[in-house]
Order: C-alpha cells, then sequence, then structure tokens
C-alpha cells in the first residue's frame, strides 16, 4: 500500500474549526478511504441546544452529513453508527425515526448506548460513525 493512501487527514468543516481548535480534536479523520468521524451533537450555529431529541438528532445527523462530505464521502459510506443516550429506552422510538430519515436503507450496524451525561447538560444524543468512502455508491 502506498503512502500517500495511507497518510492520516484531520478533517474539519470551516463551520466546526473553531470547536476543534478550541478542544484539540479533528471532526473527522481520514485513513485511506475509512474514515472516523467524532460524536456529533444536536447544537445550532450559537452552540445552543435544540429543543427535544428530534430536533438534536436531526442536528447531529446535519453535522455528520457535513463532516462526511469534507471527508469525501457521504451518509450512505457509514458502516457504523454509534449513538449514545440520556434517555435510551424513553427516546430510542424518536431517535430512530430521524434516523430511518438520513439512513433509508442500508443500514449500517448500530450500537446505543445508555449514558448519564453528555457534554452540556441539555444534550440528549450524540451520533459517532465509521465509513467507507465510495461504499455507499450503488
Amino acid at each position: 500500500m502506498s503512502s500517500e493512501r495511507t497518510k492520516r487527514q484531520s478533517i474539519n468543516p470551516p463551520s466546526t474549526q473553531a470547536m476543534a481548535d478550541a478542544f484539540h480534536f479533528s471532526q473527522a479523520t481520514r485513513v485511506g478511504n475509512t474514515i472516523w468521524v467524532s460524536g456529533q451533537v444536536g447544537l445550532d450555529a450559537t452552540m445552543t441546544p435544540a429543543d427535544g431529541v428530534e430536533a438534536q438528532a436531526r442536528l447531529a445527523f446535519q453535522a455528520l452529513k457535513s463532516a462526511l462530505e469534507a471527508a469525501g464521502a457521504s451518509l450512505a459510506d457509514i458502516v457504523e453508527l454509534t449513538t449514545f443516550h440520556t434517555d435510551l429506552r424513553g427516546e430510542i422510538h424518536a431517535f430512530g425515526r430521524v434516523k430511518d430519515e438520513y439512513l433509508p436503507d442500508r443500514y449500517p450496524s448500530w450500537t446505543a448506548v445508555g449514558v448519564t451525561q453528555l457534554a452540556v447538560p441539555e444534550l440528549r444524543v450524540e451520533i459517532r460513525a465509521v465509513a467507507v468512502a465510495g461504499c455507499g455508491e450503488a
């Protein structure tokens, strides 16, 4: 394998660069065709949590989509999804409806984990993913 194919790339869409700089992380990391996306949450442009799990899930999936696009991939390229929920049992069905809007077919492997808290007290869900660029093409 050539060194160019295994080169590690840090991916930060312009709208997330300030957060990446402040907290010293990458929104995504790409090595070859594999992309690991950091946990995405339901914060709006003013860093305010959206109201409720469905609205937060939509913002998180939009952020996930943005990170993947910046890395040269799409939501269809996701092969593994891990979600963290502060009320897993109470909100999993509402979250699942939103997930199905963004991932309507070619379902990735998915692990949902209940947690006691996320980075901001009002956050309900966090989504991280692994994708393989180009694998979601029909």
